[in-house]
């Protein structure tokens, strides 16, 4: 896939309520259901987490899926992968846990599942259109876009401040 779909975040929308992660977490669980798997063995894990800082606010922080992913080149049972669809993944059948991968993450966001042994990375939800952390965020923080798609509709509200601002002036 030569322009796949990227999930980008808009921090000034982000309240910090952290739907997205309880719905990554219920994504990634056998009952696909919030109230059996609060209770599932084991654990099923958010790929992303809200971080706060306290002059941004609320951030939500998940796998950059990067071009030249380090997590990639430093997985020594070759369990990191990069899917037809161009979403990095890690082959729980491969991993052995040896964290190789959280320790060259440039962003901390590969996480260690110590229930199973295995490491953890957002997928993008493969079995869906749209990502579960998207699609149930209120405030639309989170977008599933392609880089053209974003770059354009972030020129267009650039557009649309700017001729506002000069409407006030004039």
């Amino acid at each position: 896939m030569s322009n796949p779909r990227e999930i980008f975040v808009n921090i000034k929308r982000c309240t910090g309520c952290k739907t997205c992660e309880i719905s990554c977490a219920v994504e990634h669980s056998k009952a696909k259901n919030l109230y059996s798997a609060i209770s599932e063995l084991p654990t099923p894990k958010a790929r992303l987490s809200v971080e706060w800082h306290q002059t941004a606010g609320s951030i939500p922080v998940l796998c950059r899926q990067c071009d030249d992913a380090p997590c990639m080149h430093a997985c020594i049972t070759g369990a990191i992968k990069r899917d037809v669809r161009g979403a990095i993944v890690t082959d729980t059948d491969k991993c052995i846990g040896c964290w190789t991968c959280v320790m060259v993450c440039p962003f901390g966001v590969i996480g260690r599942h110590l229930q199973i042994q295995k490491a953890y990375r957002c997928d993008r939800c493969p079995d869906r259109e749209i990502p579960a952390c998207v699609e149930s965020c209120p405030t639309k923080a989170l977008v599933f876009k392609t880089v053209d798609e974003y770059s354009t509709n972030k020129r267009y509200a650039f557009v649309e401040e700017m001729s506002e601002a000069i409407k006030q002036d004039v």
